[in-house]
């Protein structure tokens, strides 16, 4: 296929000995995707921005074909992921295997945590869940909260730390609005009195609140994960801020208790959900 005319070259589809080419598979594998689901909307190639042209290539292709679906595929195009020891390369034999990528955020998050002490008085086999938990959020959330289309390095010893914008600290955070909740005693209130007068702080973390379907509907428009992640990273700061600021359990006014537990009770299900649109888990106590 020549096209030139659309500023490309010209792309070969079937060699001289009629077999395919990269190319010709992803257009057959196209159309049976939309052939085999016949409510399928749309197509998006989460693929190393190595690929861009390949893509541009693809979709053209398609749409010169006739395929009306076309213009509803998308390179999700991503940049490169490097390692304080330098980029990864196959031929030298610097890969890094996933599986003992993840094996080691989870041998990180044990050693940290022990360090913390974080864990004292926890059975055996929730310390291993929470291990997992803490090792798989902290590897997700380190990758996910850089946009896509930029180039990051990650650094294992970096992505654990219970400080700053990590998957760890998202998660404790959530871990401690859980503990107040049960300290609390109750459920949390379905309503609160309308009265009560709100400290400067508050309005923070509600006006914080307001912004996630914000957050979630750019982060669609996009495809940009990290619109997520760092909306939940600075609702989280928000929430800390507050949380030193002002009393919550010691309020003796029943009327503010009650709306100051109904606040934070948002806050730890909109950090639960945010999190859980990135795939991470986030643990009732840590």
């Amino acid at each position: 296929i020549d096209l030139s005319d659309e500023g490309m070259d010209r792309k070969i589809l079937q060699r001289s000995d009629v077999t395919s080419v990269y190319m010709t598979q992803d257009i057959g594998t196209a159309i049976m995707r939309f052939d085999e689901n016949p409510g399928l909307t749309s197509q998006i190639y989460t693929v190393g921005n190595e690929q861009d042209y390949h893509f541009k290539v693809l979709f053209k292709i398609l749409d010169k074909l006739g395929y009306d679906w076309a213009k509803d595929c998308h390179h999700l195009s991503y940049g490169m992921v490097e390692l304080p020891e330098g980029k990864m390369k196959s031929r030298e034999g610097t890969v890094v295997d996933a599986d003992d990528l993840m094996e080691e955020m989870v041998r990180t998050a044990e050693e940290i945590t022990t360090e913390l002490g974080k864990l004292d008085g926890v059975a055996d086999d929730e310390k291993k869940e929470l291990y997992e938990v803490i090792g798989l959020g902290a590897l997700k959330y380190f990758l996910l909260k850089v946009d896509p289309k930029k180039k990051m390095m990650f650094d294992p010893a970096e992505s654990i730390d219970f400080s700053g914008n990590t998957g760890p600290f998202i998660q404790y955070t959530h871990a401690r609005i859980k503990s107040i909740l049960r300290k609390y005693g109750k459920p949390a209130p379905d309503s609160i009195n309308s009265s009560v007068e709100l400290h400067p702080m508050e309005r923070e973390v509600i006006h914080a609140l307001y912004q996630f379907p914000k957050a979630m509907h750019e982060a669609a428009e996009n495809y940009s994960p990290a619109l997520i992640a760092n909306y939940i990273y600075d609702l989280v700061k928000t929430f800390n801020s507050y949380y030193q600021a002002v009393p919550i359990l010691k309020e003796e006014n029943a009327d503010t208790l009650e709306m100051r537990i109904a606040l934070i009770a948002q806050v730890a299900e909109v950090v639960k959900k945010g999190m859980g649109l990135l795939g991470i888990s986030v643990p009732e106590r840590m």
